[in-house]
């Protein structure tokens, strides 16, 4: 059974190929969403900004060194009285001050802050991945609802041709009938009103279809007039279990898991709250070179070259409050990250129970619509043959071609709603097929 839908699929879009349209396939679709989507790319490159944010160096556990460079130049009028009495004057003096060299600054201890600030980080890039997850969970999960919808459209297209050419066999037979007397001009009018408002709703739904179609153009981020079908079956899994469900989603749901992060880095963030209490140890060193030349003076010039270092500690004894005060803030924060862990669990979990309970419905509804189908069928079958050597009324036949509609689109309409709930299901799961 399975493979004649695929054979048929296959001959399906060999006959839409002649037609010269791209056959644009699920995978294809997901593909092209998940390298072109501007969300997407945007949560890509904001998960690289935290990816190049980590490393020691911009966790504060790396040394400073800097270069220097002073050159001070004057030139002045100077007059000076010196301590055994004489004056000594001198117009345009020149004095002139060169250093230049190289430092190092180097945080040794700073109460173990900048190793909190160091994981931080790594946790800041996992949340990064968590939420890049579930931006492409949400646009992948909206392709698949668009191109599933585009497919019920191209079935309720083709259930609206058929209609069509069975509305124009009643009008021909309606006129046939009339021109040898068998049946009144009553019946020809209403056989060609029924006509016009199949071809009504044929318009209507073309507009649709056309419309779903930019639409999932936009979502894949490319030209909006880019003309396609899609491969015309819709095929649902049915063999989803809530028990693993729930254990998937407390397992890889990214919201979830986002939560689960954003409680490490409140813990994280009370760890450097708290490494305010301790003390800060640092260490400096350097080279030095200097040069001086002055016109007037004791000293005319001096040069000089040195290595110097040190050791400076800083620790904070008393600052109004603030750092218990920073201290039961953080605490505070680190007891709403586990409440929001709890609250979104539940969330999720009872979202996703009643979700199965849907999905479960449409799956026994697909077999249902299915059988229903095959009998409206066969009943259109044998009401044209009837109308055919007219032994039933209008009426009759009109009802039961739009019991055949109506069956058609409920049929694909059951396996829509079932292949969005499967959508959804393996969504909050984390296992969406990207």
């Amino acid at each position: 059974m399975n493979n004649l839908k695929y054979i048929t699929i296959i001959v399906c879009l060999i006959a839409f190929n002649c037609f010269g349209q791209e056959v644009l396939t699920i995978t294809d679709a997901v593909k092209t969403a998940v390298k072109n989507n501007y969300q997407i790319i945007t949560a890509g490159n904001n998960l690289k900004i935290d990816s190049l944010s980590v490393s020691p160096g911009f966790a504060g556990m790396l040394p400073t060194l800097e270069a220097s460079i002073d050159d001070t130049n004057s030139v002045q009028n100077l007059s000076q009285t010196r301590s055994d009495g004489s004056q000594v004057e001198q117009d345009n003096a020149k004095n002139n001050n060169l250093s230049y060299g190289v430092a190092l600054d180097w945080t040794l201890f700073d109460g173990l802050s900048m190793f909190a600030n160091y994981e931080q980080l790594k946790q800041n890039q996992n949340l990064g991945e968590q939420e890049l997850k579930q931006v492409i969970l949400t646009k992948v999960g909206e392709v698949m609802i668009t191109y599933y919808d585009l497919v019920q459209q191209q079935q309720q297209l083709s259930a609206l041709d058929s209609t069509i050419l069975i509305s124009k066999q009643r009008v021909e037979l309606a006129q046939n009938r009339f021109t040898i007397g068998k049946a009144s001009k009553l019946e020809v009018l209403n056989a060609q009103v029924d006509l016009n408002t199949d071809q009504t709703l044929m318009q209507r739904q073309k507009e649709l279809y056309a419309n779903t179609k930019i639409e999932l153009n936009r979502q894949l981020a490319r030209d909006l007039k880019t003309d396609f079908i899609a491969v015309p079956e819709i095929f649902v899994d049915d063999s989803l279990l809530l028990l693993n469900l729930e254990t998937e989603v407390v397992t890889n749901n990214p919201e979830l898991n986002a939560e689960r992060i954003s409680k490490r880095i409140s813990e994280l963030e009370l760890k450097q709250v708290r490494a305010a209490r301790y003390p800060t140890i640092y260490a400096t060193t350097g080279y030095n070179f200097g040069s001086s030349e002055s016109s007037l003076g004791f000293t005319t010039s001096s040069n000089s070259r040195g290595f110097n270092y040190g050791f400076g500690a800083t620790l904070n004894l008393f600052d109004g409050f603030k750092q218990n005060r920073n201290e039961k803030i953080s605490k505070l924060e680190l007891q709403n990250a586990e409440v929001a862990i709890e609250e979104q669990q539940q969330e999720l979990l009872s979202f996703l129970n009643t979700t199965y309970q849907t999905y479960l419905t449409n799956i026994s509804l697909i077999e249902l619509e299915g059988n229903n189908e095959a009998i409206a069928k066969e009943n259109l079958d044998i009401t044209v043959e009837k109308y055919r050597i007219g032994i039933i009324p209008t009426l009759e036949f009109r009802t039961a071609q739009l019991n055949y509609i109506n069956a058609k689109v409920r049929f694909s309409n059951a396996k829509f709603q079932a292949k969005l709930s499967e959508i959804i299901l393996k969504q909050l799961s984390g296992n969406l097929d990207v």
